[in-house]
């Protein structure tokens, strides 16, 4: 009984989702006080289906219902509790529900506290953070179930990869994914943005802090992973440059870039565009940094071996949102007004050359990993790119950075 309460828990939150994906936009479009209200209440009561059904799944393990095919094969009944616990995200499906969970949790955060966002880009973020939850909940029910039964329950389950039982990997996927998923608000207001046509110093005020919020999540869940790749499977360094690794590194080098952007949008009104593309631009890294870990294509200790049937449902996510995100951009950003200009010399001319370091190592970095399964999708041909690409592309990039970075808060604000 308690796994049906939470696949029919997940079905009601895909329920709220299109409610909420569709009335609020309508309700702006027709000046209706009453449907724009709607994407608040929506969101609220999605996030709270949603907990529940997160909540159903724990205690599936918990209790070891060895009947959910889920829980037989990554659990055991002798596990110390907190290990249970642990695995319910050590998984393909469990973490993908711990994935919207945490989607839904922002969209409640954005409802819940946002009161001084303007009713109509509020109603727009939380119908656009909605359409994104719908098609994940559509991806877990249709493909990923975490609730699906099995025919006959075993005695005893199969145990979690021994090598997950640290406490420190139960730690950094919710944190790695709070900074992968809290990008989602920062494209939601991007979109909403290019929707109502009107972007200012103040919508980068709204913005910067949930921005903020997900890039210290993001910060502190890839520093732990990386800790654990280094004690527990003996790589010898930090950072190994795993193409899954790669993969929350490229979000954050976005997101680093889209915080200092969002600085000098918001003291100097300048670099609106800049700002929007960048924020489309960090959450679409973090829906490949998803396809790469979860699809089949990558081969390493972080991913998730998964059949093609999922990774051509992503696929399909991926090319509605980047695709979308982007030929939005492409089509209203030049109807936006532009920002202003400043000196050359100047704190805002420095956190433009922060702006072009970070986004050119974004870029090596996306080669880097991309270049190999492209052309194994063209040619058929396999090759490796490891350290030594990276450490010779982007060292020279980041290592000037670093050493500038003391002296831009010591630069003037010099707008003109």
């Amino acid at each position: 009984m308690i796994p049906e309460l939470g696949h029919y828990a997940l079905v009601l939150a895909l329920a709220m989702g299109l409610v909420q994906s569709v009335a609020p936009m309508i309700g702006v479009h027709k000046h209706d006080a009453l449907l724009i209200r709607v994407a608040s209440s929506t969101a609220l009561m999605q996030f709270v289906f949603v907990a529940l059904s997160f909540l159903t799944l724990i205690i599936c393990y918990v209790t070891s219902d060895f009947s959910v095919a889920t829980v037989y094969e990554n659990s055991h009944s002798l596990m110390p509790l907190v290990y249970k616990i642990t695995s319910v995200w050590g998984n393909h499906e469990g973490s993908m529900l711990l994935w919207v969970l945490i989607l839904s949790l922002f969209g409640a955060l954005v409802a819940g506290f946002g009161f001084n966002l303007p009713m109509t880009l509020k109603a727009r973020v939380l119908s656009v953070q909605s359409w994104i939850a719908c098609a994940f909940y559509l991806f877990i029910l249709i493909t990923s179930n975490p609730f699906l039964r099995l025919p006959q329950a075993p005695f005893e389950g199969r145990d979690l990869n021994p090598i997950l039982q640290d406490i420190g990997l139960a730690i950094h996927p919710p944190l790695l994914y709070l900074g992968y998923v809290g990008f989602s608000i920062a494209f939601s207001f991007a979109v909403a943005a290019l929707i109502e046509g009107r972007i200012d110093a103040a919508w980068a005020r709204w913005v910067r802090p949930w921005t903020l919020a997900a890039w210290i999540f993001l910060t502190v869940g890839i520093a732990m992973g990386s800790y654990w790749a280094y004690y527990e499977l003996g790589w010898g360094g930090f950072w190994f440059w795993d193409p899954a690794e790669n993969a929350s590194l490229m979000p954050w080098l976005a997101g680093t870039a889209l915080l200092h952007s969002a600085v000098v949008m918001e003291k100097r009104n300048a670099l609106k565009i800049w700002t929007l593309l960048l924020a489309i631009l960090a959450f679409s890294l973090s829906l490949i940094g998803t396809f790469l870990v979860r699809s089949g294509v990558l081969t390493s200790v972080h991913t998730f071996a998964n059949d093609p049937a999922r990774g051509v449902f992503i696929l399909a996510i991926l090319v509605l949102f980047i695709g979308g995100g982007l030929t939005l951009f492409a089509w209203r950003a030049p109807m936006l007004k532009q920002g202003g200009l400043f000196a050359p010399i100047s704190r805002e001319a420095a956190l433009v050359l922060n702006n072009l370091f970070l986004t050119t190592a974004c870029l090596t970095v996306f080669v880097g990993t991309l270049y190999p399964l492209a052309l194994e999708a063209v040619t058929g041909d396999k090759i490796s790119v490891g350290a030594p690409f990276f450490n010779l592309t982007f060292a020279p990039l980041f290592i000037p950075l670093l050493l500038a970075m003391p002296f831009g808060p010591l630069m003037a604000w010099k707008a003109r």
